[in-house]
Order: structure tokens, then sequence, then C-alpha cells
């Protein structure tokens, strides 16, 4: 079934090209590019975002061919908008030690197993507690928000050499996180134009 983009959402993109040149990168990874950048309106997303387009492009397959997708928050959830996702964070309790966000990562992995999407974009100690469990995921999206241990997690996951979509900065957040897997979702199996996979 083909998304039906609405012209506001056209005008927008469009804009944001008139503003960027992204023709420059890969498809997956403009088409990640841009949908951040279209979500929080942030031109700054293009030299802050971090990824690699042959794990983008793998990522690509297993969602498309039904991956799990993990996020570590409703708000990240509400976001995408054509895939049904796992969020235990409701099921969570903290510990000693242990944050709910963290323990809720716990409960998704004995729910999904390897092989998810895992999409973060709230909760630095998700991300963290997501490190250190054998996930073997098909793709992370970490991009979580704030001013502790927002950028140190974000350049722990880098540094896993998992496979993943982060950026640099302290910024991030529910919206661009869902955003960048939005775009993997709106991506056609077989790749077109730009203009052709809002």
């Amino acid at each position: 079934m083909n998304r039906v983009v609405h012209p506001i959402e056209q005008e927008s993109f469009r804009r944001l090209r008139a503003r960027l040149d992204t023709s420059r990168f890969p498809p997956l990874t403009r088409a990640v590019v841009e949908r951040v950048i279209h979500s929080a309106a942030d031109l700054e997303y293009a030299s802050d975002l971090v990824m690699d387009e042959g794990e983008l492009v793998t990522a690509h397959a297993a969602l498309h061919a039904g991956a799990p997708v993990v996020v570590d928050v409703e708000m990240v959830a509400a976001g995408i908008t054509r895939r049904d996702t796992v969020c235990r964070l409701k099921d969570a309790r903290p510990g000693p030690g242990l944050t709910r966000s963290a323990h809720a990562v716990r409960l998704a992995y004995e729910e999904v197993g390897p092989g998810a999407l895992w999409v973060i974009g709230c909760a630095p100690t998700a991300l963290e507690e997501l490190l250190g469990l054998d996930a073997s995921p098909a793709l992370v999206v970490g991009l979580p928000v704030g001013f502790v241990g927002a950028a140190e997690s974000k350049a722990a996951l880098r540094e896993s050499g998992l496979p993943a979509v982060s950026n640099v900065s302290e910024k991030g957040g529910s919206a661009v996180a869902a955003a960048a897997l939005n775009a993997l979702l709106y991506h056609p199996t077989s790749f077109e134009s730009p203009e052709e996979t809002l």
C-alpha cells in the first residue's frame, strides 16, 4: 500500500532541499537525514548524524521482511505510523542500579530476541542497557536527548560496532528517532528517486 503524502509535507521537503543540498548522500542515508531534519526543522542534523549506508541497506531489508521494532517510550511508538512496535516501559520497574527504561529494554529483549530494530529517542540508560546485552540488532536508532548521558551513550553506541544511526551532539528525542525509522519504513524496497519516497 502506497503512502499518501500530504501537499504540506511535499512543500516542506521541497523547501528543505532548496536550503540544503542532500544529493551527496546515498539513498537511504539521504532519506534518514531528510526525514530527521524535517521532523525537527533543524538543518544541523545533516552534519550531526552518523550512519553507514551498507548497514542501512541491511536494516531496511530486515524491516521490510518483518523484523520486530522495539522503542524505549510510547512517544517514539506514536511517531512510527506504519508499523506495530514493542514498548515494555509500562511493565518495567526500577531497581538498585537499574532505571525503569533500562528494565524495559531487558523485558523487550526477552520478548523479541535477536535481530530486532531498536529505536531509542528518550533515555540514555535504555541505550546503555541495550549495549550491555548480546542483542544482535538489525539496527539501533540511538538518538536519546539530554544533558546527562545522551552524547556519551551515543558515542558508546558508535564505539560498539553495532549497526546504528546516531548523532554526535546532545540533541535528539522521540520525534527524530521515530523519523529515522520512518525513513526506512517509507523507502520502497526498490530504490527510487528521493522525490518519490517522501
